[in-house]
């Protein structure tokens, strides 16, 4: 872990250094997510968000299942109802 030191200029921006941008995978004009955990800032990308919540959906569907083919299968099911 490495420690870096910002400062909080007028209109509350922050700027994160380069090496922790480029560490994040973030680039120039990216949104972020910033989350409050025990009263520290947390920033990730989008993408490492999107990872996270792409494992617990992993961990809940077997690899074997389609959940675009199990959609489309209950559109198809609920369309003959009608």
């Amino acid at each position: 872990m490495s420690v870096h030191k910002a400062r909080i200029v007028s209109g509350g921006r922050l700027q994160i250094p380069a090496d922790v941008r480029k560490a994040l995978g973030i680039a120039d004009g990216d949104d972020v997510r910033l989350e409050v955990v025990d009263g520290e800032l947390r920033v990730r990308s989008f993408q490492t968000a999107l990872g996270r919540v792409r494992a617990l959906v992993r961990h809940h569907v077997p690899a074997s299942a389609s959940l675009a083919d199990e959609l489309i299968a209950d559109r198809r099911s609920e369309a003959a109802r009608d």
